[in-house]
């Protein structure tokens, strides 16, 4: 066996179509979008590489790929550690653990010799919203972003000796059931009606407003949090502008205090379910055609949760609720959405999964986000609770 970086046009090929042959018999797995996952390796288009570094290689057992693996750090997140933790994320490989051991360590030595102590995975070189975690529990189709992986994946992280350093939890409603607490949304009503609040959704016509609001709220919400960094307007102009022909304006919601942004909700469609239908390959004009033609014809009909965020002074206030008020009166419009996913919540917020829980949501789906120290003898610490 031989490792190789992927540089050129051919190693990069091979990169992308091994999941492609690890998947073959998979009828729950979606080819992710190639562009997206591109953007993410371009150091015009992911500011990660400002502070950063990425590389990616790819596994040869003679002429044969089977395997494939990315080592990336961002330093003002791998510092935020008690020890400069990097990352690895993107992998595929075979069911054989030399293939998963020569991978791992290629990434090892790579970060260490960048200075990292540590590496979690599998994640992404970006935000958490997508690709984030490795799949635990809950082996399904999954939503757009999210990752999906074969079963016996987890046994070769354990095997290397990574350790859980937290679970993800996804949830799941069902939109259409008349059961849903009615207490809940009762309490939500009377929330959205509070003085001096006022609710409004993105409007791509504002679209600089709605990203500079967006950051207002992130920073506040999530500053004094561990481990936190910092999100850029480039970032989410980014996702925005990769997501546009799925987006939907009224799915993203904001809340507003004397005109102060306070708490914004983020949720997407499920391109997911229009993907799965297309034959993989480049998005040419028969196919985007027929991507839009599905669209047209409401073929999505389950929605993702993405991101909640609610400034500290208004946490515990039920602003949350409010917004989930004007999402439940769009959804009631757009009944041929019948499921919403809420992806993900870690195990350190454990006020955030009881909010789930509290409107009538299913844990459905478990990703594990592990972390593999280099030093083997010091001890290992899971992700902390927030706290109050």
């Amino acid at each position: 066996m031989e490792i190789i970086q992927v540089s050129g046009k051919k190693t990069l090929n091979q990169f992308y179509q091994l999941p492609h042959k690890i998947y073959k018999d998979d009828p729950d797995w979606v080819p992710p979008l190639r562009g997206m996952h591109e953007d993410i390796f371009n150091p015009e288009k992911n500011t990660g590489f400002k502070n950063g570094k990425a590389q990616r290689w790819i596994v040869k057992n003679g002429k044969e790929v089977v395997g494939r693996i990315a080592a990336f750090f961002e330093h003002e997140l791998a510092d935020s550690y008690e020890q400069p933790t990097g990352a690895i994320g993107f992998f595929e490989s075979v069911n054989d653990k030399k293939v998963s051991a020569l991978l791992f360590d290629t990434a090892r030595d790579w970060l260490k010799s960048n200075g990292m102590e540590a590496m979690d995975g599998p994640v992404n070189f970006g935000e958490n919203f997508f690709n984030w975690g490795l799949l635990a529990k809950g082996h399904k189709q999954q939503t757009f972003g999210m990752q999906y992986h074969p079963e016996y994946y987890l046994n070769l992280f354990e095997d290397y000796g990574f350790n859980i350093y937290y679970r993800q939890y996804s949830y799941r409603m069902d939109i259409s059931n008349p059961d849903l607490p009615e207490r809940f949304w009762k309490i939500a009503a009377w929330r959205a009606k509070k003085p001096n609040l006022s609710y409004e959704h993105f409007k791509f016509s504002k679209k600089e407003k709605y990203i500079s609001d967006f950051i207002k709220v992130y920073e506040q919400a999530w500053r004094k949090h561990r481990n936190y960094k910092s999100i850029h307007a480039e970032d989410i102009n980014g996702l925005l502008n990769n997501a546009k022909y799925i987006f939907d304006e009224e799915f993203v919601w904001y809340a507003y205090y004397k005109d102060e942004p306070v708490a914004f909700f983020m949720m997407l469609p499920d391109v997911n379910q229009i993907l799965r239908k297309l034959k993989p390959g480049k998005f040419g004009p028969l196919k985007i055609y027929r991507f839009f033609r599905l669209k047209r014809k409401k073929t999505i009909t389950r929605c993702r949760a993405l991101v909640l965020g609610v400034i500290p002074g208004f946490q515990r206030t039920g602003v949350e609720s409010g917004i989930f008020h004007q999402v439940k009166q769009v959804m009631l419009r757009k009944s041929w959405y019948k499921e919403m996913e809420m992806s993900w919540v870690g195990d350190f917020n454990p006020k955030m999964n009881a909010l789930f829980k509290s409107f009538g949501a299913n844990h459905d789906i478990t990703h594990y986000t592990m972390r593999y120290l280099f030093d083997r003898e010091k001890p290992f610490k899971s992700m902390p609770i927030i706290d109050e």
